[in-house]
């Protein structure tokens, strides 16, 4: 008995080293891989797995860093209905009430529609995959895909555009930038826009409000750098959500600022003043026109909106200031014509935008220039510009006379396109001192930024029609820069068809609906661009504030 207890003890200490030498020499063979592949294997910083950590399209940032479009890793939710093993009605009303994007009809239709295979949800979060994963459904299929994301919303989406089901850029810098993004040399490197997402949300919420509060049918607005052309601020009304593009409308994925073309009215003016003056058919301020009558020329009337005060004979900051379409069709009318074209010209009025983007319309250049022509298109009238346009043409007219193509991308320090001489640096610093008194004696009061040294020009022009011009109807646009003493950025503010209200008195012209846009927009951002406000510095106007003339006992109102 006790021999065959020891034979059992002996037999069981056997197989107990037989284990322990097989657990042994399991975990060495494990040591020696590891050792193999510290020793043999590629690192983990490999250019191989450094790619496989890259998202399939590059980001794009702001000017600060600020993301605007990236690449996620996110879930989404398939399933193959020829497979489904639940009841299918039970089913649509449980992904019903998991997944409300839709409702349980659509479901149903899903689950019953025979295919191999259906999206019911992309970007979910995961704990929606967690629950419709517990419903047991074997059908049900889940998959982590590279899903595109605007952090921003709506903000800035006509700048960046959105992409395709199949991941291409339709449409913004995502279609200019498509190539660049897709690169597996380059994508991972985000791309710098011009942007600056602070900006442009103070100029969206300027706008969004303007344009709510006088029932626009649209608005657009742009903020440039007058000495490199880099856009800090596009906006366009109505907006798009670049995450979900799909039920957007046309007028809605329509670049108001690069794709459609207004009459842009009394903005012109100062242009045609700077062609003058540079041209030398104006050659002192204290010249006067006659504007107190209107002027036939043919079976048209050119005439001006003003009260009795200003029937008279007008100089050249009043012919600004008080916005005289007559004494401006008559300066015109001595330029001549080709003068007045070759200043357009110069300015790019006669081709799409000069930007990156792909969304540009084309202006509309009048087929024939008569007389009529001559004078109606230096106060924005029959001819078609974008406002990208004009914000370019305002640059040029006061960061010394130089045009340069605008862009959406980020400039380095030093590196700004050289553009080509518009006017002299003379006649632009005259047309500093016009565009400030325009803001502080005539129609432009409402866009004042105390401290900001702001100048500009309102324009009100009536919308055309396909029967002619809708007399009721108007486009109010404002062109302003700052701080004027040494310009250094543009803003173009315009709503499209405004309806007069209580703010505005009823009325419907620029200096009323969008002029006060522009100064509250000025003092949002002002100090994130680095100007500071200050009462003490200001161009000089003091030599042509002698040239107003002012109506004893009563205030001259100004309202185009």
């Amino acid at each position: 008995m006790s021999s065959q207890r020891n034979t059992l003890v002996m037999t069981a200490h056997v197989r107990l080293m037989m284990l322990m030498l097989m657990i042994a020499a399991g975990v060495l063979v494990i040591i020696l891989r590891l050792t193999w592949l510290a020793a043999f294997s590629a690192p983990a910083t490999s250019p191989d797995a450094v790619s496989a950590l890259v998202p399939l399209r590059g980001d794009i940032v702001d000017r600060n860093g600020a993301p605007l479009a990236r690449t996620i890793d996110a879930w989404s939710i398939g399933i193959h209905p020829n497979k489904v093993i639940s009841d299918r009605r039970e089913l649509a009303a449980k992904l019903a009430n998991l997944i409300p994007e839709h409702d349980e009809a659509w479901y149903f239709d899903v689950l019953t529609s025979g295919k191999n295979f259906a999206y019911l949800a992309k970007r979910a979060m995961p704990e929606t995959v967690s629950r419709v994963n517990a419903l047991g459904e074997p059908a049900v299929a889940f998959a982590r895909e590279p899903e595109r994301l605007y952090p921003q919303s709506t903000l800035a989406a006509h700048a960046l555009g959105f992409l395709d089901y199949d991941g291409r850029g339709m449409s913004g810098m995502e279609r200019v930038l498509d190539e660049q993004l897709t690169n597996p040399a380059l994508r991972g490197q985000p791309v710098p826009l011009s942007i600056d997402t602070r900006i442009q949300a103070a100029m969206e919420s300027e706008l969004g409000a303007a344009m709510l509060s006088f029932k626009a049918r649209g608005a657009a607005g742009v903020l440039l750098d007058v000495h490199t052309g880099e856009v800090l601020s596009m906006v366009s009304l109505p907006v798009f959500n670049p995450n979900h593009v799909k039920g957007s409308t046309e007028d809605q994925l329509r670049n108001n600022v690069t794709q459609s073309v207004y009459e842009l009215g009394s903005t012109f003016k100062p242009i045609t003043m700077a062609a003058a003056i540079d041209s030398g058919v104006v050659t002192s301020m204290a010249r006067r026109f006659d504007a107190t009558q209107p002027i036939k020329v043919g079976r048209f009337t050119i005439h001006d909106d003003r009260g009795d005060e200003q029937e008279r004979w007008l100089d050249i900051p009043e012919t600004l200031i008080y916005s005289s379409n007559i004494a401006t069709a008559r300066i015109a009318d001595e330029l001549g014509a080709e003068r007045e074209k070759a200043m357009f010209r110069r300015l790019g009025f006669d081709t799409r935008p000069d930007v990156e983007l792909r969304e540009k319309g084309r202006p509309i250049w009048p087929a024939y220039w008569a007389r009529t022509t001559t004078m109606t298109t230096a106060y924005g009238h029959g001819i078609a510009v974008t406002p990208l346009h004009l914000a370019n043409a305002y640059a040029a007219l006061v960061n010394g006379g130089i045009w340069r193509p605008t862009t959406m991308l980020k400039i380095a320090p030093g590196k700004a396109p050289a553009g080509r001489r518009v006017i002299s640096q003379a006649t632009s610093d005259r047309m500093r001192q016009l565009l400030r008194l325009i803001v502080l004696e005539g129609t432009g009061k409402k866009a004042e930024a105390a401290g900001y040294r702001v100048g500009g020009k309102t324009g009100t022009a009536e919308v055309a029609g396909k029967g002619g011009y809708e007399r009721h109807t108007n486009v109010s646009t404002f062109a302003a820069a700052f701080p004027m003493d040494a310009p250094r950025y543009v803003v173009v503010a315009m709503l499209d068809s405004p309806i007069g209200n209580a703010q505005s008195y009823g009325l419907t012209t620029a200096a009323w609906t969008v002029a006060p846009v522009v100064g509250r927009v000025i003092t949002r951002v002002g100090p994130m661009l680095g100007v500071m406000p200050d009462e003490q510095l200001d161009v000089d106007v003091s030599e042509l504030m002698p040239l107003l003339w002012r109506p004893q006992g009563r205030e001259v109102k100004d309202t185009r």
